[in-house]
């Protein structure tokens, strides 16, 4: 089973940038569809952006659209997220997942297509 840590999270204020990484244990991000959730207290966890294991399409929630990118290094095994233009509505405690399934030709949505997650990582935006 791999194992996802995420990384980059921190205070930023409105308008700033971030960039979140997650590092998986052993090769993924090229055979599997990896994603970006969120959750923010309160709130159930949402689909942020994700990529297919090819990097041929990616895909991003309608909120953060224009603003962040998902994108992969193979040479790494790792993910980022690029938060651009970061609101206080960004604010949540961001994770990282790998698809339950190899070569999936569409981008997964839920929560539940996803088989192994990360520790999460705070993004807090200040107003």
């Amino acid at each position: 089973q791999v194992q996802l840590v995420e990384s980059g999270g921190g205070l930023v204020q409105t308008g700033g940038s971030l960039r979140l990484s997650c590092a998986a244990s052993r090769r993924t991000v090229s055979v599997y569809a990896m994603g970006w959730f969120r959750q923010a207290p309160g709130k159930g966890r949402e689909f942020v952006a994700g990529i297919r294991w090819d990097g041929g399409i990616r895909d991003y929630a309608d909120s953060v659209k224009g603003r962040f990118t998902i994108f992969r290094d193979n040479t790494k095994n790792t993910v980022y997220l690029q938060m651009n233009s970061v609101k206080p509505e960004d604010t949540a405690v961001y994770y990282c997942a790998v698809d339950s399934r190899i070569h999936r030709a569409t981008i997964p949505l839920q929560a539940a297509d996803f088989g192994s997650w990360g520790q999460g990582t705070q993004v807090t935006v200040s107003s």
